[in-house]
């Protein structure tokens, strides 16, 4: 087989959009399963004294950096709320995107979806009052890309549903997805700094302050970055898409994965298991 033959069979616009699809679905795949693993530590640690105490139940707990404030009946109204409704954005986001509960059991989808897009905009409102009443995480550039990623999940759920009553389906699914994206943004940080910190030692990051290279970059990478590989597939999806885009796709896609699957497991052995 010559050179032309070979490059003709492995570009076949079959096979790089598999390639495509087969990526996609394991890194959506790998990131359920981190999804799932937070969700348990979420349930674990902060249901039972919220359950039991109420709001002063966030007391103690150093690990949440707005926790429980004496005095300060709304922001920590804001605090539960925010992590209560934080068990329906990061468990209801994945399942929410499986194709065969979107086929098989639509009423649940439907419901899921309220559910969910209600939690993401109460979650983030009450995120962006703490962010700047509390001054609890990193300096200024941390709570401007912050609030940049709660104003971000207002406007995709808006349009996600305007789209779905307007019967756009097409457009709600994309809008649906970049909101997922944005939402779960406090995941993405919380794994990419935990894989960063083991491949590189923590290079760039003041733990104490919570500040330093990169830590500004992770401040708008976290929804930046999976926005930007979420845009670039759309455009892998489309019938006149190059093979090198699927290809090139493809090779970023692939190592992003690898990364998120250790800092996962970086996560969950140093942050989330030892407190469940």
């Amino acid at each position: 087989m010559n050179d032309a033959v070979l490059s003709t069979t492995v570009l076949r616009p079959f096979d790089t959009r598999r390639a495509v699809n087969l990526a996609v679905t394991t890194w959506f795949s790998i990131a359920a399963i981190g999804h799932g693993i937070f969700l348990a530590y979420i349930l674990a640690v902060f249901y039972p004294p919220i359950a039991q105490s109420g709001l002063h139940g966030l007391q103690g707990l150093d690990h949440l950096p707005a926790g429980f404030r004496e005095g300060d009946t709304l922001g920590n109204l804001a605090a539960v709320a925010h992590v209560l409704l934080a068990a329906i954005v990061i468990g209801g986001g994945p399942l929410q995107l499986v194709p065969a509960v979107r086929r098989h059991a639509p009423t649940f989808h439907r419901w899921l979806g309220r559910s969910y897009l209600l939690a993401a905009v109460i979650s983030s409102v009450g995120g962006l009052y703490m962010i700047w009443t509390r001054h609890s995480i990193g300096n200024l550039w941390s709570q401007i890309t912050i609030s940049v990623d709660g104003v971000l999940i207002l406007v995709f759920a808006f349009l996600a549903l305007r789209n779905v009553m307007a019967g756009r389906i097409a457009e709600h699914r994309r809008w649906a997805l970049r909101l997922f994206m944005a939402a779960s943004a406090v995941w993405f940080l919380r794994v990419a700094l935990m894989g960063w910190a083991t491949l590189t030692g923590g290079w760039g990051i003041d733990w104490e302050s919570f500040t330093g290279p990169f830590v500004y970059a992770l401040g708008v990478g976290q929804y930046l970055v999976p926005l930007a590989m979420l845009q670039w597939y759309f455009h892998c999806q489309k019938r006149d898409a190059g093979h090198r885009a699927q290809l090139a796709f493809v090779s970023t896609l692939v190592p992003l994965t690898v990364f998120m699957a250790i800092g996962i497991f970086a996560a969950t052995m140093g942050m989330w298991l030892p407190r469940i």
